[in-house]
């Protein structure tokens, strides 16, 4: 989804951005480091790999039968003073309550790629997602190839990084594997 800065940029805290944001009559926003940001209508592109990455996800956790609920865009996830919505998230453990509408400890966070947001999702969500002590894994899906970064947190704190064009991706925690094949299909 590309992201321009609302007009005039103008800086809001987590409980004003929210009670903002209800109020508007449509679109989506962000709130990066204070700043909202008004998100573009998607691309049938983009759209065509979250819906299929959240189904894959959420396959494979049903399949493993684990604790673990798959959401789609529109829940928050909370960085330091942003409040992005990725396009994919998956939580495990205790449910959260129906009307939450922050996953507050994410273990895998899933964004597909857009023209205007390409390096923002590949370097400063990157950098900001893994402060999130819970976060384990986070996937960049191109909208345009067959594509996905891996990002996975290794067991000494670092990051490790796999492209993969091909075959399945494993995310162990929770312990389960999709096809990208699943995320391509037609």
């Amino acid at each position: 989804m590309s992201k321009t800065a609302v007009e005039p940029a103008f800086r809001m805290t987590r409980d004003e951005y929210r009670t903002w944001a209800q109020q508007q009559p449509g679109g989506r926003f962000e709130r990066v480091n204070g700043v909202v940001v008004a998100m573009a209508p998607e691309r049938v592109g983009h759209n065509d790999r979250k819906m299929l990455a959240w189904m894959a996800l959420r396959t494979a956790v049903r399949k493993a039968e684990l604790p673990c609920h798959v959401y789609g865009d529109g829940m928050t996830v909370e960085v330091g003073d942003s409040d992005y919505e990725p396009d994919a998230i998956i939580h495990c453990g205790k449910s959260l309550p129906a009307d939450a509408i922050a996953v507050p400890d994410p273990l895998v966070i899933v964004e597909v790629l857009s023209p205007s947001t390409s390096s923002i999702d590949r370097a400063w969500k990157l950098q900001e997602y893994f402060r999130l002590p819970s976060l384990r894994h986070y996937l960049i899906i191109w909208a345009d190839k067959q594509q996905i970064a891996h990002h996975r947190r290794s067991d000494d704190g670092g990051i490790e990084t796999q492209i993969v064009i091909g075959g399945d991706i494993g995310l162990d925690p929770p312990g389960i594997a999709f096809a990208i094949d699943d995320i391509y299909a037609g």
